[in-house]
């Protein structure tokens, strides 16, 4: 009884081992791929449990999920010889689980390797101005590269994204000087335009005012009401200019003056008895 007893745990524990090594759990967003002897199955196995032939069947799960890949920073050149670092991050996807088990040995490690050099070519193809303000076109243009190569192994490319951009000191300082240079030039043009405008509205409220030359005298009296508003102590009134009009009127070079009478000697006369001596009396 006893060998018959060791004999069935024996085969109790056989079995069991034999049926986990041919079980096997496909989670949701995997798929396995089955190789027999070294051979690709043509089915592939879904979510769920799957039974494999143990000793014989190998199975491959495969993420379908998008991976995030982070892309380590690149040294690059761009085409107007700027030396600068460029990380970036790429998210892709298997589309066929089968290429990317078949086709390439390891798919994470060849799309990050592809990544990198794709990534410093397309920066050297690239000028600073366009990395900083287009970067939707890098991007653009560095998942098209990339999606180039990784679309014989299953992988779709999703999206790419360059992070940061490193520059040299050197280089900062002088776009900061550049950008300060511009704000003052656009600054200046402000000024400039405010002051044309000012100047345009002034000469339209003179000729305004040269047609109606009560208007003057109108916004001369407002003048003064807005400064006595103010409770100063002491009030310089300006001459009025139609004042100075009046005596300019006067005055003018068409003007005749007036004739000056002279008034007529008064003689007086002298009685023809006195005599005058000559100390200077008068005598009868």
């Amino acid at each position: 009884m006893s060998a018959v007893l060791i004999i069935v745990l024996a085969v109790v524990v056989l079995g069991l081992i034999v049926l986990s090594s041919s079980v096997r759990q496909v989670q949701q967003y995997e798929t396995g791929i089955v190789l027999r002897f070294g051979r690709l199955l043509p089915r592939t196995r879904q979510a769920g449990l799957s039974l494999i032939v143990p000793f014989a069947d190998r199975m491959v799960k495969v993420n379908k999920q998008v991976v995030v890949l982070g892309v380590p920073a690149q040294g690059a050149i761009t085409r107007d010889n700027v030396t600068l670092t460029v990380d970036a991050v790429v998210y892709f996807q298997v589309t066929d689980p089968v290429k990317a088990v078949i086709n390439v040995e390891n798919y994470l490690q060849a799309t990050s390797q592809v990544a990198q050099t794709s990534l410093r070519s397309v920066i050297g193809r690239a000028e600073l101005d366009t990395l900083l303000s287009d970067r939707d076109q890098i991007n653009a243009e560095l998942r098209g590269v990339i999606d180039g190569p990784t679309e014989d192994w299953g992988i779709t490319i999703a999206r790419v994204e360059v992070k940061d951009i490193t520059l040299p000191e050197g280089m900062r300082r002088s776009m900061s000087r550049q950008a300060e240079a511009e704000r003052d030039r656009r600054a200046r043009i402000i000024d400039a335009d405010g002051e044309f405008q000012a100047s345009t509205k002034l000469s339209q409220a003179a000729a305004a005012m040269s047609d109606t030359p009560g208007a003057l005298q109108l916004r001369l009296l407002q003048t003064v009401t807005d400064v006595a508003a103010e409770k100063n102590s002491t009030l310089v009134m300006p001459f009025p200019v139609e004042l100075l009009r009046f005596f300019d009127r006067i005055t003018g070079p068409d003007a005749t003056p007036a004739p000056v009478e002279t008034p007529a000697p008064v003689e007086t006369p002298v009685p023809d008895e006195a005599v005058v001596s000559t100390n200077g009396a008068v005598t009868a």
